[in-house]
């Protein structure tokens, strides 16, 4: 298991209400729902019924708020294929893995924000530290920002809070002024440049700026993203 799913431990009401306030957006490819859309709504590439949609749906919700394990979800994926007769691409296990984990881990970093960013929380924890998931085959960026501080406000968290890509189990912990102290520090680092690179879409021909280390389509805060359009 991830980084992310191991910290999820037991559910919280806002993973929770991140997840359920979504609606059903049938797609053709995982581009179709791309970015901070995904906030509000509830995709799966290919899944072109909210039939479909609704089935997987209820799987990760019920992951979400009763701890449902991933061999579980894809007991019940291999179920909803058949009862639906979808056609879709990938080998059922790495895709139910694909489907779950990434559904699991946005709703848990904007869950993590929204309580990160009370106005409490923020006045007593006003830094947030970049917490690599010592995967063992880590992304190079990922692992150069493990144990970055920054303020909770910086701009850089706004394309850098994780997870920053397919299967990132990266997350994000609060430190107050005392915590900072107890690191040697008197202040937060500095953001990292960021680097823009470009990616095009073969199919469509247009091209994206995202920063490095960032997979495109992650290059967005779920939490504030959620918050904002709220």
């Amino acid at each position: 298991m991830s980084g992310v799913l191991r910290a999820l431990g037991l559910p919280f009401r806002e993973a929770v209400a991140f997840f359920l306030q979504k609606t059903n957006l049938p797609t053709r490819r995982w581009q179709d729902n791309y970015g901070r859309s995904n906030a509000r709504a509830f995709s799966i590439a290919g899944a072109m019924t909210d039939a479909l949609l609704s089935d997987f749906r209820g799987e990760i919700t019920r992951a979400l708020a009763d701890g449902a394990s991933l061999s579980e979800f894809r007991g019940r994926f291999d179920e909803i294929v058949t009862k639906h007769g979808w056609d879709h691409v990938g080998e059922p296990g790495w895709r139910a893995r694909v489907i779950y984990e990434t559904n699991l881990s946005t709703a848990y970093s904007a869950g993590r924000y929204a309580q990160m960013t009370e106005p409490e929380t923020l006045a007593a924890f006003p830094y947030w530290q970049y917490v690599h998931s010592g995967a063992r085959h880590p992304r190079e960026e990922h692992q150069a920002w493990d144990g970055l501080i920054l303020r909770a406000d910086d701009v850089w968290w706004d394309v850098h809070y994780p997870p920053n890509g397919w299967g990132c189990g990266c997350r994000v912990r609060v430190l107050s002024e005392r915590g900072l102290r107890r690191l040697g520090r008197d202040g937060p680092d500095a953001a990292p440049r960021v680097e823009l690179i470009p990616h095009k879409d073969r199919k469509t021909g247009e091209t994206r700026m995202v920063p490095s280390g960032v997979d495109p389509g992650f290059e967005y805060n779920p939490g504030k993203a959620w918050k904002e359009a709220g």
